[in-house]
């Protein structure tokens, strides 16, 4: 991505993230989607600014959680496209936490290529992509994040919300290993701590869905790390009839920990 390209992007981000605000912490009307998870007026007026404004930057397909009725004939004809998540972490914005994001992610060929992740409330965003380094930004200054070696104990990142027995279980299984520190985040801020260094491991055995991972994966793929369907192989974004993910593990590019992981979840 140009320079000016990635301007803007970081701009619409940003202005995207600004339009969640008023909302936060008031007493936002709540509303449920065919799938029960809840919607409201902060993640539509999120969307509405991401789907005016990403044409502009690159004229190519959009899907977003808030416009995700697309026919698989359509999206198979796809080669290049925006994957957008408005507002991850909607029960945590509901419930006033900080700790929600504004994803947008650009695919090629089933791959994410660069990835935008804006925490609104914190007035910060994280971006990048394989091959092209990870970043943060306050907006005035930028920084160069990478993952950083495993650490002892070891940090797992679980969720504030979508917690599961699958998930209770390997992480029983790791602490068996050896010595383990949970900690608790919101929405796709998990993998952008694992991208900066501040946790080792972020297992997901719960239903996620293609816009909630895509451009934070962008973020840890460029930081030097990874993230791996429980076969091995990276998260992709073809598509198929479901845009649930598998389940995922993201991780620092490290043979070991991975081995690890991957034998704690047979």
């Amino acid at each position: 991505m140009n320079a000016d390209a990635l301007a803007a992007l970081l701009e619409l981000v940003h202005q995207a993230g600004q339009a969640t605000l008023p909302f936060w912490r008031q007493d936002v009307a709540v509303t449920r989607k065919a799938d029960d998870s809840p919607v409201t007026a902060a993640d539509m007026a999120a969307h509405h600014i991401l789907a005016a404004g990403l044409p502009q930057i690159l004229d190519i397909p959009l899907l977003s959680e808030e416009d995700s009725d697309i026919a698989l004939a359509q999206r198979q004809s796809w080669t290049r496209w925006w994957l957008v998540d408005p507002l991850d972490g909607t029960k945590e914005f509901i419930a006033g936490s900080d700790q929600y994001t504004v994803n947008v992610a650009l695919i090629e060929d089933g791959r994410v290529l660069f990835g935008a992740v804006g925490v609104p409330a914190a007035g910060l965003c994280y971006y990048g992509g394989a091959g092209q380094g990870a970043f943060v930004t306050d907006g005035t200054e930028v920084r160069a994040i990478a993952v950083s070696p495993v650490q002892q104990p070891l940090r797992v990142a679980g969720s504030r919300s979508h917690g599961s027995a699958e998930q209770e279980q390997l992480v029983a299984r790791l602490q068996q290993q050896g010595p383990l520190e949970l900690i608790s985040a919101g929405s796709s801020l998990k993998f952008c701590w694992l991208a900066e260094g501040r946790i080792d491991l972020y297992p997901r055995l719960g239903p996620t869905s293609q816009w909630d991972t895509a451009a934070a994966q962008a973020v840890v793929e460029g930081a030097g790390g990874q993230v791996l369907d429980w076969q091995g192989q990276p998260l992709e974004y073809s598509a198929r009839d479901s845009y649930l993910n598998p389940f995922f593990v993201a991780l620092p590019n490290d043979d070991s920990l991975r081995q690890r992981v991957l034998a704690a979840a047979c």
